[in-house]
């Protein structure tokens, strides 16, 4: 799924997006601009270390137990916090089936050009690849 799919609020009962209601998913863009370079950092440092070859970066403005913490819209005066996680905790933690896995990975972009996010909103959730 693309950013932009995500950027516009969907009303009730329509499957088409209303470009009149805007999305908080439009601040999440500027936190992502700016928390870009570190997230590609950290991005870097799993698949270096060996942690997994596809880096999940959770996006959330509540309490989520998935992931571990790295920018904390608290601490950093933004909307949005941002936890590490991988696909590899996604599948045992039942996000991902087992099943799905591969077909996941066919579909993961280039961790060196695109963060992979899994944003979390109160209406659900959904993975979007956004450039850094």
């Amino acid at each position: 799924m693309d950013f932009q799919d995500l950027l516009y609020r969907q009303p009730e009962g329509e499957g088409q997006p209303n470009p009149s209601a805007p999305s908080p998913l439009h601040s999440l863009k500027a936190d992502l601009d700016f928390y870009g370079e570190s997230i590609r950092e950290v991005s870097s440092e799993m698949m270096a270390e060996g942690y997994t070859l596809f880096p999940i970066f959770v996006a959330h403005q509540h309490e989520v137990s998935l992931g571990e913490l790295i920018l904390d819209k608290n601490e950093l005066g933004t909307n949005w916090s941002i936890n590490a996680s991988s696909l590899e905790e996604f599948v045992d933690r039942g996000v991902i089936k087992e099943e799905k896995k591969g077909r996941f990975e066919k579909q993961y972009k280039s961790a060196s050009e695109f963060m992979c996010l899994f944003v979390v909103v109160p209406e659900g959730a959904n993975f979007v690849f956004y450039p850094y």
